[in-house]
């Protein structure tokens, strides 16, 4: 292989083009409101039967830029690569996240497994100056709120 070939890189190029008006997106400004939101959304035939995982970006004023899917799994569980997660929220210039995923099974209290990723994603957050607002676990039947529970 020759030395010109080693240093090579693809080109990358970042833009920032949102066809929308920030004005006109919801602001959130509570775990019920962001919840509401979501039931708007989510796909209730799945809710008690896959575990999905899914972040709110927000701007500075709490302003919602997107819903975005991060992962789908089984009966019991979702795999979630927090560096999916990033590449979302810096391409779309978002200044907070909600963490939502639902648990199939109905019980809302967050696993240790839950605990730890929050804190995971809000380690990696902090260094992205990303302020992590709230991970929301839901159902059918209601949600959680780790922020109003005083875990994050």
């Amino acid at each position: 292989m020759e030395q010109n070939q080693l240093l090579k890189v693809s080109e990358v190029q970042i833009t920032y083009k949102p066809n929308f008006n920030p004005t006109d997106r919801p602001q959130i400004s509570s775990s019920k409101q962001c919840y509401n939101i979501l039931m708007q959304h989510w796909n209730l035939r799945l809710i008690n039967f896959l575990e999905e995982f899914k972040i709110i970006l927000l701007n500075r004023t709490n302003r919602v830029l997107g819903l975005v899917d991060i992962s789908m799994g089984g009966v019991s569980g979702t795999y979630v690569d927090p560096k999916i997660v990033f590449v979302v929220a810096l391409k779309a210039n978002a200044s907070g996240l909600i963490l939502i995923h639902n648990h199939p099974s109905g019980n809302l209290k967050p696993s240790d497994a839950d605990i730890k990723l929050t804190q995971k994603i809000k380690d990696g957050a902090k260094l992205l100056e990303i302020e992590i607002h709230d991970h929301l676990i839901i159902s059918d039947n209601g949600y959680y709120s780790m922020a109003d529970d005083g875990i994050i």
